[in-house]
């Protein structure tokens, strides 16, 4: 199948293909540029932006907010004319600013996960900054859709539907990540259903994106044809050389075995899929103190959390892997090399051709 354009309001990406935001250091301007100049999406990730600032450890909001600046202008100097998205988690302390900030910088698109961010319209002053809120449900994206067109009137300029193969943070309990009802397909479905009403009431189409779980070529026709208008795709760009993290993480994925995929809870109660390794085997068995809070999660209480995920998320981004957490999609064990992102597009063409 030769793969359509994926157009969202005035934004046309060549292919329909959006990457994944992943942080602390995993997505910043080297890796959203480098597929931006493709054709694809190429996304900023928020969470933390800010660990190589200098104050990062005494001011990290403000940290955060110069160092996204920093990013979204890089990205969009060295794109090309590309498309040059931020992935914010509505869950952070800082996520407002963070939202104003890649408004005022003129971030192509903003994406927010981790819960639901009912007033990103109101955050967000321009008409050129689109919209795209992360659901993991049909009812979910009834709800924001509901919302928006209520309080602002205004409705999603696209929707990403999130499954539970993705990496990172999971909208899902845990025992939902195995549960057959739950897998990607059945909730794209849902969530096309529940956006129809919308779409024909604004006279328009919400392009949905199926998230999580996408690797080869040959899902990609395969999402396209169930509905969805393109895919989001974290885990294989890690393994490209554009690749923001550092050289030991991406290693940690080529050398994986799917056996050591494993599921941990965040310090706010969230599953979220990770790469076993020493500091995953000490948290399972103790707490680990925490000597500096970040602030980086509303809902986290550094007294009763059993980690610090900025720390440890920080920590790989560094490449000291034993006392960090790597986060990664299901797929992250059939990696195998890292190549340059132009090559791993060209590798996404030819196989989602041959189906």
């Amino acid at each position: 199948m030769k793969l359509p354009s994926l157009i969202i309001g005035n934004l046309k990406a060549k292919l329909p293909i959006i990457q994944g935001g992943m942080g602390i250091g995993i997505s910043l301007s080297g890796l959203a540029s480098a597929v931006a100049r493709e054709g694809g999406i190429g996304i900023i990730s928020g969470v933390g932006i800010g660990f190589r600032e200098s104050d990062f450890s005494v001011n990290s909001k403000e940290a955060n907010i110069r160092a996204l600046k920093k990013e979204i202008v890089k990205a969009k100097t060295l794109s090309s004319n590309g498309i040059i998205g931020v992935n914010i988690l509505t869950a952070s302390n800082e996520y407002e600013e963070l939202v104003t900030t890649a408004s005022q910088c003129e971030a192509d698109l903003i994406i927010c996960g981790a819960g639901l961010p009912t007033n990103l319209p109101a955050l967000v002053k321009n008409k050129i900054t689109k919209l795209i809120p992360i659901v993991s449900s049909g009812k979910a994206a009834s709800i924001i859709t509901k919302l928006w067109k209520r309080k602002y009137n205004y409705i999603p300029d696209a929707l990403i539907v999130e499954g539970p193969k993705a990496g990172g943070h999971l909208g899902f309990s845990k025992e939902d990540l195995f549960r057959e009802d739950k897998k990607l397909e059945n909730i794209l479905e849902e969530v096309i259903k529940a956006i129809k009403p919308f779409e024909e009431e604004a006279k328009r189409s919400i392009p949905i994106i199926a998230a999580g779980g996408i690797f080869h070529g040959s899902d990609i026709p395969k999402f396209l044809k169930l509905g969805a208008s393109g895919v989001q795709m974290g885990t294989r760009f890690v393994a490209t050389e554009e690749c923001d993290a550092h050289i030991k993480f991406k290693r940690a994925y080529i050398n994986s075995k799917k056996e050591d995929l494993d599921i941990v809870i965040s310090p706010v109660g969230m599953p979220g899929r990770a790469i076993k390794n020493s500091f995953i085997n000490s948290i399972k068995n103790e707490n680990l103190p925490i000597d500096k809070c970040y602030r980086c999660l509303s809902h986290c209480n550094p007294k009763t959390a059993p980690y610090c995920i900025s720390k440890a998320l920080i920590n790989s981004a560094n490449g000291n892997l034993d006392e960090g957490l790597i986060f990664c999609g299901e797929n992250a064990y059939r990696l195998k090399e890292i190549v340059p992102v132009k090559d791993l597009i060209q590798t996404l063409l030819i196989e989602a051709e041959e189906n």
